[in-house]
């Protein structure tokens, strides 16, 4: 039997590390909406400069990606932050997620194809990392019950590899972080989607 990570402290462990430098360090962290960004931020940006990769070619259809860019800017805006935080968008090519998760069409929600598409975006993130000399890079997808933390965690410490680029683990659901990302999102009032973003998951 395998035994999963705790990556919530995991994380702890490397922020209390991060805390006694000098320097601030920079993060890319992806994220695909506003709701899962809040909770992340609430607690990241005690630790880091952030700049949010909005990379999500998954989402389905184009109205939706802007409608979710749009409410993330405004509430990055609206939020209060220990630290500026900052968006890029990146191009909507949605022939990238396509040919990303050809042949799975049919998998199941929640099985390989997801794991492809977790792939996809975290790659993006890391590269972005290594180019513009980022100290870390993470994502604030497994702050949803739907998503498996452990595939993204192992993912993650993959690409650090490849990429040597420093990989922040995390849980971002656990210690009522889900709970957290509601009330914040109630608070600022935020668009809450009903399904993940693929056409995939909206025809579930």
């Amino acid at each position: 039997m395998n035994i999963k990570e705790n990556y919530h402290k995991i994380m702890l462990d490397k922020l209390s590390d991060i805390k006694g430098q000098e320097k601030i360090p920079s993060l890319l962290l992806h994220s695909c909406c506003a709701p899962c960004s809040s909770y992340v931020l609430e607690v990241l940006s005690n630790y880091f400069r952030i700049t949010i990769s909005y990379y999500n070619p998954n989402i389905y259809p184009k109205q939706e990606f802007s409608r979710r860019f749009n409410e993330l800017k405004k509430f990055v805006k609206s939020f209060p932050l220990k630290n500026e935080v900052e968006v890029l968008e990146l191009s909507y090519i949605p022939d990238e997620f396509y040919s990303a998760v050809r042949g799975m069409e049919n998998e199941r929600e929640g099985g390989e194809r997801c794991f492809k598409c977790y792939e996809l975006r975290l790659e993006k993130a890391a590269i972005i990392a290594k180019q513009m000399s980022f100290d870390w890079f993470t994502t604030a997808l497994s702050i949803s019950p739907h998503k498996n933390a452990q595939k993204i965690n192992e993912i993650g410490y993959k690409l650090e590899k490849k990429y040597n680029v420093k990989y922040l683990p995390a849980d971002f659901k656990k210690n009522n972080g889900f709970k957290r990302s509601i009330e914040i999102s109630r608070e600022y009032d935020l668009y809450r989607q009903d399904y993940c973003g693929c056409v995939f998951s909206k025809n579930n």
